[in-house]
């Protein structure tokens, strides 16, 4: 007989505590894809920012993530984990709202959007690590990669449409003014999130037994769990190597190569990313379907080929236009369907196997190391197109990608089918993993 709590409910959807977080993340993703584009023009529009003035502004937005292992210990030492949620929320909207205001009134400084940048990338990091032990106690463990799908799907869906109505925004309001939309879109986060009731162990630093440990004994303890730790281990070595790899052909990269090599226009280009969105959109929405068939660690290994892979069927495209346009369009819809694959499946087992007093200095040490190799893998990539070719570029972030399946292929995670509550604290990887198909 199968027990009450290893049943997955109906449906998320009639989990009203869900649907209110999911509401305020969905609202707070459009928000964010108005901001990617309005702080860039008001930096070259309003400020006549150089290029290389534009580039530090993105660098101070991911900046904050190098200290996300500090930032996690702290976390990990505070009850409320929602209520510093709500408070990352609020900063990021207080912070962009100065950046209207100053416009109107004539004040607005290069100075000041470097300010919001750091400020605002700094309380999403404060928000990314308070989130994994939120989501694991709103979330019953044998629906996490349902609502994992569910959650990627609405950010998935704010880059196909989110792009078109900042756009829209800016062009009718100017970049200053339509970063208030991104301001609106935290307060709703906030005031949606903010009343969900929800259980919050006390953490270990809250009983009075507790020994006292510093910030950095503390940080230093989450990175060495993971390194220890079979799973983790082999995720983190996974996912930094394909988000190296993947920066190494980034964006820029991919689209200089189009529009030199395959000689695409920017309408054409942006078709193909486009495209590359809806694949995207695709793999969030399905990967539940596919888990079920394939299992939770084969939907990490499928991922982690079919992210990076497909880049090398546009670098190895030719002939006429409509082909070199298709092969680009491909390899995006594929990749896109491969992030999210190994995004949802491996967030999900994350969240099974980590125990309740490490999910937010584990966040941060995942932080600091995944995010942390985006820049270098981005110089990288610079210097390997000035030296051996675009071309070759991308067939080196290809193969180099689809290298991260070496992770795994040794690790507990191929062997791993669903995730159910047999092992709550998820203190054991080999005990988070069920070979049977998971109980509906």
């Amino acid at each position: 007989m199968i027990a009450p709590e290893e049943i997955s409910p109906l449906s998320l959807w009639c989990d009203r505590r869900f649907v209110r977080f999911w509401a305020g993340q969905s609202v707070s993703q459009f928000g964010d894809r108005i901001s990617e584009l309005a702080l860039p023009l008001i930096a070259v529009g309003a400020l006549h920012a150089s290029a290389n003035q534009v580039a530090w502004l993105t660098a101070l937005i991911w900046t904050p993530n190098l200290l996300a292992i500090v930032l996690g210990a702290w976390v990990d030492q505070r009850t409320r984990k929602r209520r510093l949620m709500v408070l990352a929320d609020l900063i990021r909207a207080c912070a962009l709202l100065t950046l209207p205001a100053a416009y109107l009134s004539g004040t607005v400084t290069l100075g000041q959007l470097y300010a919001v940048a750091l400020l605002t990338g700094a309380a999403g990091v404060l928000f990314n690590t308070a989130y994994p032990p939120f989501f694991a106690h709103l979330v019953p463990r044998s629906s996490y990669v349902d609502a994992n799908s569910k959650l990627s799907a609405s950010r998935s869906a704010s880059y196909v449409a989110g792009p078109a109505i900042g756009g829209a925004l800016v062009q009718a309001l100017t970049a200053p003014v339509a970063v208030v939309a991104d301001a609106l879109s935290f307060v709703v986060s906030a005031l949606l999130v903010g009343p969900i009731p929800i259980h919050e162990p006390p953490t270990a630093a809250a009983t009075a037994d507790a020994p006292e440990r510093s910030l950095l004994q503390r940080a230093r303890e989450g990175l060495v769990f993971v390194v220890r730790h079979p799973v983790l281990r082999a995720g983190l070595g996974c996912a930094t190597t394909v988000n190296f790899f993947t920066f190494v052909s980034g964006s820029g990269l991919v689209v200089l190569f189009a529009s030199r090599h395959l000689g695409l226009t920017a309408g054409a280009i942006g078709l193909a990313f486009g495209v590359g969105s809806t694949g995207a959109l695709l793999g969030a929405v399905t990967a539940p379907k596919i888990t079920r068939q394939i299992g939770v660690g084969r939907g990490i290994a499928v991922g982690a080929v079919l992210f990076p892979a497909p880049i090398a069927i546009a670098a190895a495209a030719g002939g006429p236009v409509w082909a070199r346009l298709g092969a680009l369009a491909g390899a995006e819809f594929l990749s896109g369907i491969g992030v999210m694959l190994f995004d949802v499946n491996l967030n999900s087992l994350q969240a099974a196997v980590i125990p309740d007093g490490m999910r937010s200095r584990v966040a941060g040490a995942y932080s600091t190391v995944n995010y942390g190799i985006r820049p270098v893998g981005a110089i990288v990539g610079g210097l390997l197109a000035t030296l051996v070719g675009l071309r070759a570029t991308l067939l080196v972030a290809a193969i180099g990608g689809a290298l991260s399946l070496l992770w795994l292929l040794p690790s507990p995670i191929p062997r791993i089918h669903a995730l159910t509550p047999h092992n709550p604290t998820g203190t054991d990887g080999d005990a988070a993993a069920d070979n049977q198909p998971a109980h509906h």
